[in-house]
Order: structure tokens, then C-alpha cells, then sequence
């Protein structure tokens, strides 16, 4: 009878250690530094751009248990509005092979979406990115971009009403684009339409 404990005791111990074991080793063993790429259009020197775009991507992350420097690592690109810096930035960000990239605004996600068609991409502050090509469908996008829309090209049609609205004298108005930006092309197509 107590060899027969012993033994039921013994391989009690070796299951619960053979259980144990993998989580134990696991534990050990350090976590995988998960690495974000970020790519923004403005310059780095832009305060607004710092402290509201950069500072909310962190403390989200953060939120979400993700610590930069601890297991996460954040490369950070500035285009400073300039669409060849832009576009080199993506394809070294793409060649870093980061887990996922965040675009901030149209002029980013443009060369992102031309760089890679596999890493996941998440925008935001992007002007309409279904008339745009960047997804299938708000609800549906496809592909590996997603992200949040800021508004559909055709608000600004909506703009244009307002002003007539709040001064409804007003007969001719003037309109400042870069004839460079595909958002500012699609944004007068609309005013002319």
C-alpha cells in the first residue's frame, strides 16, 4: 500500500512538473520586442503634431500594456511635408520590417500603401480613403489598411454652404491648394462640380 502512494505521489509530482515545466521556461524566456512604425507628414518640430498626435498614439498603447522601449520599440518618421522624404521614409520603415505601421494623414499613407501590400497598415487623419483607393470599403477595407477616415472629400461642398449661410453676401471665394496633393485635387473637383 505505500509503494502504491508513493507511486501515485510520485507521478502526481512529474505530471504537475511536466505541466509546469513549459510554463515555467516560458516565463523565463524574454518577450518578443513587438516594433510600430510611424510615419507623419508634418516636420518633427511641430509642436501640435508632438504633443496631441505622438502623445495619444503612447498613452494608447500604453493603456493597451504596451510600453515603448520595454516591449514595444516605436520608429518614428517625420516627412516635414515633403512627398520625397515621405516616400523614402516608407520604404525604409517597410525594410525595417516593423509588426504594424501607423500612417498619420493622406501624404504618409500614400507611399505606405505603395511600399507594402503585406504589412498591416492603421491610418488616421486620412481624407477620404475609400475615393482615394486606400480600402475596399469603410466597413469592409481589404488588403492590410485600415483606419479612420476624416472626413469624405464631398464635405467640402458642406463647408461651402456654411460660409453662404453665415454670410450670405459673399459671392466669389477663393480657394489655396497644392496642386501636388491628391486630397487638394479631389477636395476642388468638388467646389467646381
Amino acid at each position: 500500500m505505500a509503494s502504491f502512494i508513493g507511486r501515485r505521489r510520485f507521478l502526481a509530482t512529474l505530471g504537475a512538473s511536466a505541466v509546469a515545466w513549459p510554463l515555467a521556461a516560458r516565463a523565463q524566456q524574454p518577450e518578443r520586442m513587438r516594433r510600430v512604425g510611424v510615419l507623419l507628414a508634418p516636420l518633427e518640430s511641430d509642436a501640435d503634431a508632438q504633443r496631441i498626435r505622438m502623445s495619444a498614439l503612447r498613452d494608447g498603447l500604453e493603456k493597451l500594456g504596451w510600453n515603448d522601449g520595454r516591449n514595444v520599440r516605436i520608429d518614428i518618421r517625420w516627412g516635414g511635408g515633403d512627398p520625397e522624404r515621405l516616400r523614402a521614409y516608407a520604404v525604409e520603415l517597410v525594410g525595417s520590417s516593423p509588426d504594424v505601421i501607423v500612417a498619420a494623414a493622406t501624404p504618409a499613407l500614400e507611399p505606405l500603401k505603395q511600399a507594402t501590400q503585406t504589412i498591416p497598415i492603421v491610418f488616421a487623419q486620412v481624407s477620404d480613403p475609400v475615393r482615394a483607393g486606400f480600402v475596399a470599403s469603410l466597413a469592409r477595407p481589404g488588403g492590410n489598411i485600415t483606419g479612420f477616415a476624416l472626413y469624405e472629400d464631398a464635405i467640402v461642398v458642406k463647408w461651402l454652404e456654411l460660409l453662404k449661410q453665415l454670410a450670405p453676401s459673399i459671392n466669389r471665394v477663393g480657394a489655396l491648394y497644392d496642386p501636388n496633393d491628391a486630397v487638394n485635387r479631389r477636395q476642388l473637383q468638388e467646389i467646381n462640380s
